[in-house]
């Protein structure tokens, strides 16, 4: 389970999910800056959420007999429903304003790409 490799990809996947949504809706060249500024807070939120949700499930169930495949089959499913109702549930409150619709369309794809991620065995 590679950490720091999943928490870079993850950041990458979900700047530029959150900034192709804000950008079909309106983008302006003033906005460039705010592109990578806004890598920082996106990567604090990526590690929040894979560090304290998506790991702790990693190792304890790796502590049992399982291996990451069956983490992924038996895990997945319950959370990608949890984290599906949650950001529907965030967009619906906010009256579908593009930039939340954007942080949790973002959130939900990359969080869900992390597990496959962490999923993945190297083979040598």
């Amino acid at each position: 389970m590679n950490i720091p490799e999943n928490l870079s990809k993850s950041c990458l996947l979900a700047a530029l999910i959150f900034w192709l949504i804000i950008g079909s809706d309106d983008f302006e060249s003033d906005m460039i800056p705010f592109i990578f500024l806004s890598l920082i807070p996106i990567f604090v939120c990526v590690m929040i959420v894979i560090l304290g949700t998506i790991c702790p499930i990693f190792w304890i169930a790796s502590s049992t007999t399982f291996n990451n495949k069956q983490i992924f089959k038996t895990y997945f499913p319950y959370y990608t429903i949890l984290t599906f109702t949650i950001c529907l549930f965030g967009i619906i409150i906010s009256n579908f304003d593009i930039y939340m619709i954007a942080f949790f369309t973002s959130a939900y794809i990359t969080t869900n790409q992390s597990w496959v991620w962490f999923t993945k065995e190297k083979h040598k």
